[in-house]
């Protein structure tokens, strides 16, 4: 009788990605995580165990093949792995990089059990970054043209998304974005050392490549409403983002030198150059700058300040358990010589003579029982005032839809935040050939989040447009 073949061993080892060291990247705006060498994406994707029910497509908000492309992977056939990815994810170097992958696809991945999840998101930016240096992308099977033209409001992560899955099916697809760049958050909000501007602009340019008609610096709600580009257009969907900052709404916050996350952000990519390199300007050099806040645009502000020079300092209300950040950025942060005020809250803002912020005053917080969130809630510490001295306070404590395009499109219902009210699975509005998706009917939530909701709502509009 032939020797049984020898029981393969599963492989729990993730292979980690090489980062630069927290020492240098404090100095650098260049990208933090260096990503996989040939080799080690290789066997990162043979630890795949090949689940005969992947939960891994399922927690996969853009509908990913994944076990499909990480085969392939495995193989050693980047064409035909980045050919699978992009049947579904027009945006796979961004996604690779700023998408939470241990809350969606990594969470229910077989091998997590023991603490070994395939390394998904990595994966897939090796990918993406593999395709780069092949020249030209491979442009997909397209759909003969219907005749059909939808236009797309706002050129962020729902917008490209809607656009990609609709001209591969045929239509005639138009974005309008208000500012001088595509991208939306992904260009404007997201640090050149997280998501590299290039990056951006390739993935960009392949849903140009594919006729996708982009049209910048046109505002809807200005330069034109949406009601009359309905008089051109079958459908219009709504991507316009989450861009108006919120405040904590305490004394002193008129000071100069308070700025929203928006703020501090875009001009630290303009001025920076990474926008427009040939109108770069010099920055403000801040000593000492507080970040309020806890999520992932808290994270990319305080370190940001840091490579500015300045001490940083993350003040957040809860504890390091209730971090609705990512534990990669957090990780990151510390690393890099953040300093984080747990359970401390901002009162007040303390001017000097010429009207620059100089001190925040906080309140110190013990933990409660859970609140509505599902998080303890913090409870102030009476006579517990603390001053820290600062030259900047920046406020990344969440946004929620500019009201533009609201206040100029009669009959289209609002939520209480001013969001679009959109159905959860198709992206209808209340409005007639209206569509809405991301961050102006959620609020400020992920990239990935918002393609999600893109692929929905083109799903819905081609049902539309096909029925005419």
């Amino acid at each position: 009788m032939p020797e049984p073949k020898p029981k393969k061993t599963l492989d729990l080892n993730r292979r980690e990605m090489p980062k630069q060291p927290p020492e240098v990247r404090r100095h650098n705006f260049d990208e933090v995580a260096l990503g996989y060498t040939v080799e080690t994406a290789i066997e990162e994707a043979r630890r795949c165990i090949k689940c005969p029910a992947p939960k891994c497509v399922d927690n996969c908000p853009v509908e990913i093949d994944i076990p499909g492309f990480v085969k392939f992977v495995a193989e050693g056939d980047f064409a035909q792995g980045i050919k699978i990815l992009k049947q579904k994810n027009c945006l796979p170097a961004v996604c690779g990089r700023v998408c939470p992958q241990e809350e969606q696809c990594e969470e229910t991945c077989s091998l997590g059990k023991k603490h070994g999840q395939i390394a998904i998101g990595r994966l897939e930016r090796f990918l993406a970054d593999w395709e780069a240096t092949q020249g030209e992308p491979e442009i997909p099977e397209m759909a003969p043209t219907t005749g059909r033209k939808v236009a797309v409001i706002g050129g962020g992560p729902a917008g490209l998304t809607v656009a990609g899955d609709l001209i591969k099916l045929g239509h005639k697809v138009t974005i309008f974005e208000a500012l001088h760049k595509m991208g939306g958050v992904l260009i404007y909000g997201i640090p050149e050392f997280r998501l590299p501007k290039a990056i951006v602009g390739r993935e960009v340019e392949y849903l140009r490549s594919l006729g996708v008609e982009i049209v910048t610096d046109f505002v809807v709600g200005k330069t034109r409403t949406v009601d009359s580009l309905l008089e051109e257009f079958d459908a219009v969907f709504v991507g316009s983002g989450a861009g108006l900052p919120w405040f904590m709404e305490i004394p002193g916050e008129n000071l100069n030198g308070v700025y929203s996350a928006n703020e501090y952000l875009t001009r630290m990519n303009l001025m920076a150059g990474f926008l427009f390199p040939q109108f770069q300007t010099p920055i403000k050099r801040h000593k000492c700058v507080a970040v309020l806040g806890g999520g992932n645009v808290a994270m990319d502000c305080a370190r940001t300040a840091l490579r500015l020079g300045a001490e940083s300092r993350i003040i957040y209300r809860r504890s390091r358990q209730e971090l609705p950040a990512r534990l990669e950025e957090v990780e990151n942060a510390e690393e890099e010589g953040v300093i984080f005020e747990f359970l401390t809250l901002p009162i007040r803002y303390i001017g000097d003579e010429n009207g620059w912020v100089k001190e925040i005053e906080c309140l110190k917080m013990t933990l409660g029982e859970p609140d509505a969130s599902g998080r303890r809630k913090p409870i102030p510490i009476e006579g517990s005032e603390t001053i820290y001295p600062v030259d900047a306070v920046v406020c990344a404590i969440g946004n929620s839809p500019n009201p533009l395009i609201a206040a100029t499109t009669p009959g289209l219902e609002l939520g209480k935040k001013g969001n679009i009210v959109a159905d959860e699975q198709t992206g209808k509005t209340s409005r007639d050939r209206i569509w809405a998706g991301g961050d102006v009917v959620t609020g400020a939530a992920t990239v990935i989040l918002a393609m999600g909701a893109g692929r929905k709502a083109a799903r819905s509009i081609h049902e539309y447009l096909c029925s005419l």
